[in-house]
């Protein structure tokens, strides 16, 4: 066999095992997404119509906006999806782009650092399975649900995070 055909082979085993993670259903136009914290559920919208809902976990204190690194809460307000990390820790994972400039001038009046990292992400194993609110102030979801909100929402899609 020549080293030529070796190399493809490698090539396209590496390339079918990287989207192994990404097999599953798309929920189509996402133009928004929708977190209500107190209800604990996340929505995934196209223009006026709710696509697709989930449960969700949050940060490990879930009362309240996010003011400061290190506080367990999960950010409120209007921000957007900035990233995806398909490499996550947890398993998929979309950024949200908190802090904004509100965010950070709120921290910093407080003599803090507003912290950052903020994702909606899958779990690490089981071990999370029973506990709603356990993340540092993400938005947690099981990885099936992850696989589809990863390929159903682009960056710049915008997300709103309600008390």
């Amino acid at each position: 066999m020549s080293i030529f055909r070796v190399i493809l082979i490698v090539a396209c085993a590496m390339s079918l095992g990287a989207c192994s993670k990404l097999r599953g259903p798309v929920v189509p136009d996402v133009t928004s997404v929708v977190v209500d914290k107190s209800d604990r559920k996340m929505y995934l919208v196209s223009g006026n119509t709710v696509k697709k809902s989930y449960d969700v976990g949050l940060g490990f204190a879930p009362t309240g906006d996010k003011k400061i690194r290190g506080d367990g809460k999960t950010p409120e307000g209007a921000y957007f999806i900035d990233r995806k990390n398909y490499n996550s820790q947890f398993y998929l994972s979309v950024g949200i782009s908190y802090p904004n400039a509100a965010d950070i001038a709120e921290a910093k009046a407080l003599g803090k650092s507003a912290g950052g990292d903020i994702f909606v992400h899958g779990r690490s194993g089981d071990r999370w399975r029973k506990m709603q609110d356990w993340t540092a102030g993400c938005i947690a979801v099981t990885n099936k649900e992850m696989r589809e909100i990863y390929q159903s929402v682009t960056i710049g899609t915008p997300i709103f995070i309600r008390p």
